[in-house]
């Protein structure tokens, strides 16, 4: 594993099950089971990593690897329940809350789907749980095209080759190759770091030297030095974002129960207001996200004009050579949501001048660059050691996760049944008790809002401001036409 992967891995407790998910809606009659079955077992060869379960190094001093599970049963994996009737998408929702909740088995290849039948209209569901050490949301839209057919004709696989475990490596090869990576590892992270910062090895301790000499001021005005230069002033920039007045009761312990609820939108009526009022997709994301966590602040009396959330925007960072590789490939870039604003324009303007600034201050390739010194820098035993804490240390500078993941344009199909609807989840952790994740689908955005379940129970409140804020910059749009 990356170290990014194994701090997914390590950091996951009872309380704080570290997987990512979704929840696929699709055109009726409800599948077989034994057929579901089937269909996905005739795809596990596309997915070596489905029968695959993590193996830690003793004393956990390596990061942990991946081996074939010897006792694999796709059984144990996909598994099978139902609505009771009348079956609205509200139970689904319910239902979700409560799957999803619940930690994968680490001592398993790290998935689940469930099938559930019984929801109105003669559709059906499954709830599709992977573990974040295995996909980020990129690498997870990667996996769904490979699972799913892009045609409706379906015809019914024939017998699956045989399939056998490779041998796991001995817990003496574990300890010998974690040991040889201790020394190699370091050596070419600090080589990759300094080539995604643009500097080239002839130069780079020449930049460093005049650095120490002269400043940032001295860096030169092009070249590998103004993307150093850059990158420090925009962090220098993020960082003082981290002073504003932050909502804070969206920061606390959470347990081990999840409230999920979702909201759709219109793609073209994101077009809309992009052509109209500017900015990006993201940025009008972001914007309605805002109009969401403003009524809920609003309705627990804790809102003022200088409020803001602070949300963490995870930005992918996956080279065009990684697409469909199952790992983490992302860096995190901050962003203010200023739900004290209450004009719906003025609040997507701060947003663009933050993206912006993030844009042009060439934040992401150096926080791309930090993630990857986890590589060298992460130590298992410590990240496990804190793991096991009893009392975990708590984080006020970030209050949600918004995270904006593109899906496909063109239809998904399974067992020749269509994709109607594609609901995504993200994880809680760090003491943030709620967070958005947004994939586009077949031309509509699907937002998917997890709360802790205590500390949330407004979370409907939540979903109906993102469902409002489009409303907002929609009339507005529609005025300047």
């Amino acid at each position: 594993m990356s170290g990014l992967d194994a701090s997914f891995y390590l950091l996951e407790d009872e309380n704080t099950p570290l997987h990512v998910a979704s929840v696929i809606v699709f055109e009726g009659p409800v599948p077989k089971y034994g057929d579901l079955i089937r269909a996905i077992v005739a795809k596990l060869p596309l997915v070596p990593r489905y029968r695959q379960r993590v193996r830690p190094v003793p004393l956990h001093l390596g990061r942990p690897v991946w081996a074939d599970d010897a006792h694999f049963q796709v059984l144990y994996h996909v598994r099978h329940t139902a609505l009771p009737a009348p079956g609205t998408d509200e139970q689904l929702r319910n239902l979700a809350g409560r799957v999803l909740a619940q930690r994968l088995d680490p001592d398993k290849p790290l998935w689940e789907i469930w099938l559930v039948e019984g929801l109105t209209d003669g559709r059906w569901a499954m709830i599709a749980k992977v573990h974040h050490c295995m996909v980020d949301g990129v690498a997870g839209m990667d996996l769904a095209t490979v699972l799913f057919d892009l045609e409706p004709d379906y015809e019914p696989p024939g017998e699956p080759d045989p399939w056998e475990a490779a041998p796991g490596p001995s817990a003496l090869e574990l300890l010998r190759d974690s040991a040889q990576r201790a020394v190699t590892q370091p050596i070419r992270q600090t080589r990759d770091v300094a080539r995604s910062l643009g500097i080239p090895r002839v130069v780079g301790l020449d930049n460093v030297i005049r650095v120490l000499d002269g400043g940032l001021g001295s860096l030169t005005a092009s070249g590998p030095g103004r993307d150093v230069r850059d990158f420090a002033l925009g962090l220098t920039r993020a960082t003082a974002r981290f002073v504003h007045p932050s909502a804070g009761s969206l920061n606390g312990p959470i347990g081990p129960h999840r409230r999920w609820c979702w909201q759709q939108a219109p793609l073209d009526d994101v077009k809309t207001i992009r052509r109209a009022l500017g900015g990006t997709i993201n940025d009008i994301v972001l914007a309605t996200v805002t109009a969401g966590y403003r009524d809920l602040l609003n309705a627990r009396g804790e809102l003022t004009h200088d409020t803001c959330v602070r949300s963490a925007v995870p930005v992918s960072v996956r080279a065009t050579d990684e697409q469909g590789v199952l790992n983490n490939r992302v860096a995190a870039v901050f962003v203010n949501l200023p739900v004290g604003v209450d004009d719906p324009l003025e609040r997507l303007r701060r947003i663009r001048e933050q993206t912006d600034d993030v844009k042009g201050s060439n934040q992401a390739a150096g926080t791309k660059a930090l993630t990857r010194l986890t590589d060298t820098a992460v130590a298992p035993a410590l990240l496990s050691l804190a793991a096991r804490l009893p009392v975990r240390l708590r984080q006020d500078l970030v209050q949600t996760v918004t995270t904006n993941v593109p899906g496909p344009n063109f239809p998904l199909y399974m067992l020749g049944r269509r994709v109607l609807e594609l609901h995504p989840y993200v994880p809680l952790t760090g003491g943030i008790r709620v967070a958005t994740a947004i994939v586009s689908y077949c031309g509509r955005l699907h937002f998917g809002i997890t709360g802790d379940f205590d500390a949330m129970p407004d979370l409907d409140m939540l979903g109906k401001g993102v469902e409002g804020g489009f409303g907002e910059l929609l009339e507005e749009a529609v005025k300047r036409r």
